[in-house]
Protein backbone atom coordinates (compact mmCIF):
# COMPACT_ATOMS: atom_id res chain seq x y z
CA UNK A 1 0.00 0.00 0.00
CA UNK A 2 1.00 3.60 -0.77
CA UNK A 3 2.02 5.76 1.92
CA UNK A 4 -0.97 8.12 1.04
CA UNK A 5 -3.57 5.14 1.72
CA UNK A 6 -1.99 4.01 5.06
CA UNK A 7 -2.23 7.52 6.58
CA UNK A 8 -4.75 7.34 9.40
CA UNK A 9 -7.73 9.86 9.26
CA UNK A 10 -6.81 12.18 12.11
CA UNK A 11 -9.12 14.58 13.32
CA UNK A 12 -6.83 17.22 11.38
CA UNK A 13 -7.16 15.64 8.49
CA UNK A 14 -11.00 14.91 8.39
CA UNK A 15 -11.15 18.66 8.64
CA UNK A 16 -8.81 19.49 5.79
CA UNK A 17 -11.08 17.05 3.76
CA UNK A 18 -13.98 18.85 5.11
CA UNK A 19 -12.73 22.32 4.45
CA UNK A 20 -11.42 20.98 0.93
CA UNK A 21 -15.10 20.09 -0.60
CA UNK A 22 -16.72 23.23 1.60
CA UNK A 23 -14.31 25.46 -0.78
CA UNK A 24 -15.14 22.70 -4.62
CA UNK A 25 -18.90 23.59 -3.34
CA UNK A 26 -18.43 27.20 -3.06
CA UNK A 27 -16.25 26.73 -6.30
CA UNK A 28 -19.07 25.05 -8.30
CA UNK A 29 -21.51 27.66 -6.72
CA UNK A 30 -19.83 30.06 -7.55
CA UNK A 31 -19.41 29.56 -11.28
CA UNK A 32 -22.80 28.68 -11.72
CA UNK A 33 -23.91 32.32 -10.34
CA UNK A 34 -21.14 33.94 -12.58
CA UNK A 35 -21.65 31.68 -15.81
CA UNK A 36 -23.04 34.38 -18.06
CA UNK A 37 -20.40 36.35 -17.31
CA UNK A 38 -17.89 33.33 -18.13
CA UNK A 39 -19.70 32.61 -20.66
CA UNK A 40 -18.04 34.84 -23.21
CA UNK A 41 -14.72 33.96 -21.87
CA UNK A 42 -15.19 30.12 -21.84
CA UNK A 43 -16.45 30.74 -25.92
CA UNK A 44 -13.46 33.13 -26.58
CA UNK A 45 -11.03 29.86 -25.43
CA UNK A 46 -12.38 27.21 -27.34
CA UNK A 47 -12.62 29.63 -30.42
CA UNK A 48 -8.65 30.66 -29.90
CA UNK A 49 -8.20 26.59 -29.46
CA UNK A 50 -9.37 26.29 -32.71
CA UNK A 51 -7.31 29.05 -34.28
CA UNK A 52 -4.41 28.77 -32.39
CA UNK A 53 -2.89 26.39 -35.50
CA UNK A 54 -3.58 28.87 -37.70
CA UNK A 55 -1.88 31.31 -35.96
CA UNK A 56 1.15 29.55 -35.42
CA UNK A 57 1.11 28.57 -39.70
CA UNK A 58 1.35 32.43 -40.22
CA UNK A 59 3.46 32.90 -37.63
CA UNK A 60 6.25 30.29 -39.27
CA UNK A 61 4.93 31.90 -43.01
CA UNK A 62 6.05 35.45 -41.68
CA UNK A 63 9.04 34.60 -39.94
CA UNK A 64 7.85 36.12 -36.62
CA UNK A 65 8.49 35.86 -33.37
CA UNK A 66 5.55 38.13 -31.56
CA UNK A 67 2.22 36.73 -32.23
CA UNK A 68 0.48 40.17 -32.20
CA UNK A 69 0.15 40.54 -36.16
CA UNK A 70 -0.34 36.47 -36.89
CA UNK A 71 -3.20 36.57 -34.86
CA UNK A 72 -4.30 39.72 -36.47
CA UNK A 73 -4.07 38.23 -39.87
CA UNK A 74 -5.35 35.04 -38.74
CA UNK A 75 -8.99 36.73 -37.28
CA UNK A 76 -9.20 38.45 -40.87
CA UNK A 77 -8.56 34.92 -42.59
CA UNK A 78 -11.17 33.10 -40.60
CA UNK A 79 -13.47 36.11 -41.77
CA UNK A 80 -13.13 36.19 -45.20
CA UNK A 81 -13.65 32.47 -45.65
CA UNK A 82 -16.80 32.93 -43.22
CA UNK A 83 -17.83 35.62 -45.73
CA UNK A 84 -17.08 33.81 -48.77
CA UNK A 85 -19.27 30.94 -47.41
CA UNK A 86 -22.26 33.40 -46.49
CA UNK A 87 -22.19 34.70 -49.66
CA UNK A 88 -22.45 31.16 -51.42
CA UNK A 89 -25.06 29.79 -48.83
CA UNK A 90 -27.35 33.03 -47.93
CA UNK A 91 -28.87 32.97 -51.33
CA UNK A 92 -29.88 29.35 -51.47
CA UNK A 93 -30.92 29.74 -47.35
CA UNK A 94 -32.91 32.64 -48.48
CA UNK A 95 -34.18 30.61 -52.04
CA UNK A 96 -35.08 28.10 -49.83
CA UNK A 97 -36.94 30.11 -46.98
CA UNK A 98 -38.97 31.17 -49.94
CA UNK A 99 -39.75 27.79 -51.82
CA UNK A 100 -41.38 26.62 -47.84
CA UNK A 101 -43.01 29.61 -48.07
CA UNK A 102 -44.76 28.54 -51.14
CA UNK A 103 -44.35 24.73 -49.99
CA UNK A 104 -46.70 25.89 -47.14
CA UNK A 105 -49.57 27.71 -49.28
CA UNK A 106 -50.17 25.08 -51.59
CA UNK A 107 -50.24 22.21 -49.03
CA UNK A 108 -52.79 24.32 -46.61
CA UNK A 109 -54.61 25.46 -49.52
CA UNK A 110 -55.11 21.47 -50.91
CA UNK A 111 -56.79 18.48 -49.44
CA UNK A 112 -54.92 15.59 -50.31
CA UNK A 113 -54.63 12.56 -48.78
CA UNK A 114 -51.35 10.79 -48.04
CA UNK A 115 -51.79 7.16 -48.61
CA UNK A 116 -51.08 4.65 -45.29
CA UNK A 117 -51.65 7.77 -43.22
CA UNK A 118 -54.49 8.12 -40.97
CA UNK A 119 -56.98 11.38 -41.27
CA UNK A 120 -56.94 12.13 -37.99
CA UNK A 121 -53.10 12.59 -38.32
CA UNK A 122 -53.14 14.36 -41.40
CA UNK A 123 -55.92 16.78 -40.35
CA UNK A 124 -54.14 18.38 -37.07
CA UNK A 125 -50.85 18.90 -39.52
CA UNK A 126 -53.02 20.67 -41.79
CA UNK A 127 -54.38 22.64 -40.06
CA UNK A 128 -50.88 23.77 -37.98
CA UNK A 129 -49.62 23.96 -41.66
CA UNK A 130 -52.22 26.67 -42.37
CA UNK A 131 -51.74 28.56 -39.34
CA UNK A 132 -48.28 29.42 -40.10
CA UNK A 133 -46.82 32.22 -42.19
CA UNK A 134 -43.48 32.23 -43.00
CA UNK A 135 -43.07 36.08 -43.94
CA UNK A 136 -44.60 37.10 -41.42
CA UNK A 137 -42.32 35.28 -38.85
CA UNK A 138 -39.21 36.07 -40.45
CA UNK A 139 -40.51 40.04 -40.71
CA UNK A 140 -41.79 39.96 -37.31
CA UNK A 141 -39.32 37.50 -35.23
CA UNK A 142 -36.65 40.03 -34.34
CA UNK A 143 -38.78 43.17 -33.23
CA UNK A 144 -41.59 40.71 -31.14
CA UNK A 145 -38.52 39.13 -29.35
CA UNK A 146 -37.73 42.45 -28.11
CA UNK A 147 -40.94 43.24 -27.32
CA UNK A 148 -40.95 40.48 -25.71
CA UNK A 149 -38.13 39.64 -23.61
CA UNK A 150 -38.83 42.87 -21.09
CA UNK A 151 -41.63 44.32 -19.84
CA UNK A 152 -40.98 47.47 -21.92
CA UNK A 153 -39.07 48.35 -24.83
CA UNK A 154 -36.20 50.20 -22.96
CA UNK A 155 -35.93 46.99 -21.03
CA UNK A 156 -35.93 45.22 -24.02
CA UNK A 157 -33.49 47.58 -25.53
CA UNK A 158 -31.14 47.84 -22.73
CA UNK A 159 -31.22 43.62 -22.84
CA UNK A 160 -30.44 43.65 -26.61
CA UNK A 161 -27.20 46.31 -25.88
CA UNK A 162 -25.94 43.72 -23.59
CA UNK A 163 -25.96 40.31 -25.89
CA UNK A 164 -24.49 42.86 -27.96
CA UNK A 165 -22.01 43.76 -25.40
CA UNK A 166 -21.09 40.17 -24.68
CA UNK A 167 -20.36 39.03 -28.94
CA UNK A 168 -17.92 41.82 -28.79
CA UNK A 169 -16.32 41.10 -25.43
CA UNK A 170 -16.22 37.62 -27.18
CA UNK A 171 -14.08 39.19 -30.35
CA UNK A 172 -12.17 41.13 -27.72
CA UNK A 173 -10.88 38.55 -25.39
CA UNK A 174 -9.89 36.25 -28.75
CA UNK A 175 -7.75 38.57 -30.06
CA UNK A 176 -6.24 38.74 -26.74
CA UNK A 177 -6.21 35.17 -25.92
CA UNK A 178 -4.75 34.25 -29.15
CA UNK A 179 -1.51 37.25 -28.60
CA UNK A 180 -0.88 35.51 -25.12
CA UNK A 181 -1.74 32.11 -25.80
CA UNK A 182 1.37 30.19 -24.99
CA UNK A 183 1.64 32.42 -21.50
CA UNK A 184 -1.57 31.68 -20.81
CA UNK A 185 -1.49 28.06 -20.76
CA UNK A 186 2.41 28.56 -18.78
CA UNK A 187 0.33 30.66 -16.65
CA UNK A 188 -2.01 27.93 -15.90
CA UNK A 189 0.60 25.26 -15.33
CA UNK A 190 2.36 27.29 -12.59
CA UNK A 191 -1.39 27.44 -10.70
CA UNK A 192 -0.97 23.57 -10.30
CA UNK A 193 0.79 22.34 -6.85
CA UNK A 194 4.49 21.78 -8.03
CA UNK A 195 4.22 17.85 -6.75
CA UNK A 196 1.55 17.52 -8.60
CA UNK A 197 2.35 19.26 -11.78
CA UNK A 198 4.18 16.62 -13.54
CA UNK A 199 0.78 14.15 -13.40
CA UNK A 200 -1.78 17.41 -14.96
CA UNK A 201 0.86 18.28 -17.44
CA UNK A 202 0.72 15.07 -18.62
CA UNK A 203 -2.61 14.51 -17.83
CA UNK A 204 -3.09 17.49 -19.99
CA UNK A 205 -0.58 16.54 -23.22
CA UNK A 206 -2.91 13.52 -23.35
CA UNK A 207 -6.08 15.67 -23.36
CA UNK A 208 -4.45 17.95 -26.11
CA UNK A 209 -3.49 14.85 -28.26
CA UNK A 210 -6.64 13.51 -28.15
CA UNK A 211 -8.89 16.27 -28.74
CA UNK A 212 -6.98 17.38 -31.94
CA UNK A 213 -7.01 14.05 -33.23
CA UNK A 214 -11.01 13.66 -32.83
CA UNK A 215 -11.58 17.73 -33.86
CA UNK A 216 -9.24 17.83 -37.27
CA UNK A 217 -10.93 14.23 -38.08
CA UNK A 218 -14.41 14.63 -36.90
CA UNK A 219 -14.85 18.32 -38.51
CA UNK A 220 -13.39 16.72 -41.91
CA UNK A 221 -16.20 13.62 -41.76
CA UNK A 222 -18.35 16.29 -40.52
CA UNK A 223 -17.58 18.42 -43.86
CA UNK A 224 -17.53 15.76 -46.16
CA UNK A 225 -21.27 14.57 -45.00
CA UNK A 226 -22.34 18.03 -44.98
CA UNK A 227 -21.53 18.09 -48.69
CA UNK A 228 -22.82 14.42 -49.51
CA UNK A 229 -26.38 14.99 -48.11
CA UNK A 230 -26.37 18.74 -49.45
CA UNK A 231 -25.77 17.22 -53.29
CA UNK A 232 -28.43 14.13 -52.17
CA UNK A 233 -31.37 15.86 -50.90
CA UNK A 234 -30.42 18.26 -54.24
CA UNK A 235 -30.34 15.41 -56.05
CA UNK A 236 -33.98 13.90 -54.36
CA UNK A 237 -35.30 17.20 -54.99
CA UNK A 238 -36.53 17.86 -51.37
CA UNK A 239 -37.35 21.37 -50.40
CA UNK A 240 -34.84 22.91 -48.36
CA UNK A 241 -32.00 21.09 -49.03
CA UNK A 242 -29.47 23.19 -48.45
CA UNK A 243 -30.49 24.21 -44.97
CA UNK A 244 -31.16 20.52 -43.76
CA UNK A 245 -27.68 19.07 -45.33
CA UNK A 246 -25.67 22.00 -43.39
CA UNK A 247 -27.97 20.71 -40.56
CA UNK A 248 -26.77 16.95 -40.69
CA UNK A 249 -23.78 17.98 -41.21
CA UNK A 250 -23.23 20.01 -37.88
CA UNK A 251 -25.03 17.25 -35.76
CA UNK A 252 -22.30 14.88 -37.07
CA UNK A 253 -19.89 16.27 -34.51
CA UNK A 254 -22.33 14.83 -32.00
CA UNK A 255 -22.37 10.88 -32.54
CA UNK A 256 -25.40 9.59 -33.59
CA UNK A 257 -27.18 12.65 -33.74
CA UNK A 258 -27.37 13.09 -37.41
CA UNK A 259 -30.20 10.65 -37.35
CA UNK A 260 -32.08 13.15 -35.48
CA UNK A 261 -32.62 15.09 -38.19
CA UNK A 262 -35.22 12.29 -39.75
CA UNK A 263 -37.85 13.64 -38.35
CA UNK A 264 -37.25 17.35 -39.60
CA UNK A 265 -36.74 15.65 -43.09
CA UNK A 266 -40.07 13.55 -42.63
CA UNK A 267 -41.78 16.63 -41.67
CA UNK A 268 -40.79 18.36 -44.98
CA UNK A 269 -41.32 15.53 -46.90
CA UNK A 270 -45.27 14.90 -45.75
CA UNK A 271 -46.28 18.99 -45.99
CA UNK A 272 -44.57 18.80 -49.59
CA UNK A 273 -46.85 16.19 -50.57
CA UNK A 274 -49.33 17.36 -49.06
CA UNK A 275 -49.79 20.02 -51.74
CA UNK A 276 -50.44 17.04 -53.82
CA UNK A 277 -47.09 18.03 -56.08
CA UNK A 278 -45.30 14.44 -54.79
CA UNK A 279 -46.20 11.39 -53.10
CA UNK A 280 -44.70 11.47 -49.67
CA UNK A 281 -43.77 7.75 -49.32
CA UNK A 282 -41.58 7.46 -52.62
CA UNK A 283 -40.25 11.05 -51.66
CA UNK A 284 -39.35 10.16 -48.19
CA UNK A 285 -37.81 6.68 -49.74
CA UNK A 286 -35.75 8.65 -51.45
CA UNK A 287 -34.48 10.35 -48.38
CA UNK A 288 -33.81 7.73 -46.75
CA UNK A 289 -31.70 5.88 -49.10
CA UNK A 290 -29.63 9.48 -49.41
CA UNK A 291 -28.95 8.73 -45.58
CA UNK A 292 -27.89 5.10 -46.34
CA UNK A 293 -25.43 5.78 -48.75
CA UNK A 294 -23.85 8.49 -46.86
CA UNK A 295 -23.48 6.85 -43.93
CA UNK A 296 -22.29 4.16 -45.69
CA UNK A 297 -19.29 6.34 -47.15
CA UNK A 298 -18.76 7.93 -43.81
CA UNK A 299 -18.87 5.05 -41.24
CA UNK A 300 -16.49 2.56 -44.38
CA UNK A 301 -14.76 4.38 -46.04
CA UNK A 302 -14.15 8.21 -44.53
CA UNK A 303 -13.84 7.20 -40.61
CA UNK A 304 -11.48 4.57 -40.89
CA UNK A 305 -9.10 6.56 -43.61
CA UNK A 306 -9.05 9.91 -41.40
CA UNK A 307 -10.17 8.57 -37.75
CA UNK A 308 -8.11 5.15 -38.01
CA UNK A 309 -8.95 3.00 -35.52
CA UNK A 310 -12.58 2.88 -33.48
CA UNK A 311 -12.59 4.11 -30.11
CA UNK A 312 -13.47 0.66 -29.01
CA UNK A 313 -16.81 1.90 -27.42
CA UNK A 314 -19.99 0.37 -27.06
CA UNK A 315 -23.24 2.19 -28.35
CA UNK A 316 -24.89 2.39 -24.86
CA UNK A 317 -21.52 3.78 -22.72
CA UNK A 318 -21.36 6.30 -26.36
CA UNK A 319 -25.47 7.12 -25.18
CA UNK A 320 -24.41 7.51 -21.26
CA UNK A 321 -21.58 9.66 -22.08
CA UNK A 322 -23.54 11.84 -24.02
CA UNK A 323 -26.18 12.30 -21.54
CA UNK A 324 -23.30 13.10 -18.78
CA UNK A 325 -20.88 15.43 -20.80
CA UNK A 326 -24.07 16.88 -22.33
CA UNK A 327 -25.65 18.13 -18.63
CA UNK A 328 -22.21 18.94 -17.49
CA UNK A 329 -21.23 21.29 -20.22
CA UNK A 330 -24.29 21.44 -22.67
CA UNK A 331 -23.75 21.39 -26.40
CA UNK A 332 -19.82 21.65 -25.65
CA UNK A 333 -20.00 18.52 -23.42
CA UNK A 334 -21.67 16.80 -25.98
CA UNK A 335 -19.04 17.07 -28.96
CA UNK A 336 -15.96 16.47 -26.23
CA UNK A 337 -17.69 13.77 -25.22
CA UNK A 338 -16.13 10.77 -26.24
CA UNK A 339 -12.52 11.87 -26.70
CA UNK A 340 -12.79 13.04 -22.66
CA UNK A 341 -14.78 9.23 -21.85
CA UNK A 342 -11.94 7.92 -23.46
CA UNK A 343 -9.46 9.30 -22.07
CA UNK A 344 -10.84 8.33 -18.64
CA UNK A 345 -11.61 4.72 -19.27
CA UNK A 346 -7.97 4.75 -20.67
CA UNK A 347 -6.82 6.18 -17.54
CA UNK A 348 -8.77 3.89 -15.14
CA UNK A 349 -7.53 1.11 -17.14
CA UNK A 350 -3.86 1.37 -16.20
CA UNK A 351 -4.35 2.32 -13.00
CA UNK A 352 -6.15 -1.17 -12.15
CA UNK A 353 -3.79 -3.14 -14.05
CA UNK A 354 -0.85 -1.20 -13.26
CA UNK A 355 -1.53 0.07 -9.75
CA UNK A 356 0.78 2.37 -8.21
CA UNK A 357 3.73 0.47 -10.23
CA UNK A 358 3.62 2.61 -12.72
CA UNK A 359 5.65 6.04 -12.44
CA UNK A 360 4.69 9.54 -13.11
CA UNK A 361 6.91 11.05 -15.72
CA UNK A 362 9.17 13.95 -14.58
CA UNK A 363 8.20 17.71 -14.94
CA UNK A 364 10.93 17.62 -17.89
CA UNK A 365 9.01 14.82 -19.90
CA UNK A 366 5.42 16.23 -19.18
CA UNK A 367 6.30 19.60 -20.72
CA UNK A 368 7.33 18.80 -23.78
CA UNK A 369 3.59 18.36 -24.88
CA UNK A 370 3.70 18.15 -29.05
CA UNK A 371 1.99 20.84 -30.47
CA UNK A 372 2.69 23.48 -27.83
Amino acid sequence: MSSAASRPYTFDRVVRIIVGLALLAAAIWLINVLRNVLLPFCLACLIAYLMEPLVETNQRILRMRGRVLPSIITIVEVTLVLAVLGYFFVPSIIREVHQLEDMISRSSAADTSVPLVPEEIIAPVREWVRSLSVADLVRSSHFESLLSSGTSFIASTLDFLLHTLEWLLTFIYVIFILIDYHSLMGGMRMLVPRRYRAVVARVGCDIKTSMNHYFRGQALIALCAAVFYCVGFSIVGIPLAIILGITVGVLYMIPYFQYVTLIPVMIVCFIDSMGGGVAFWPEFGKCLLVYAVSQCICDYILTPKIMGKAMGLNPAVILLSLSVWGTLLGLIGMIIALPLTTLLLAYYQEYINRGEHSSAPSTSEADDCPGD
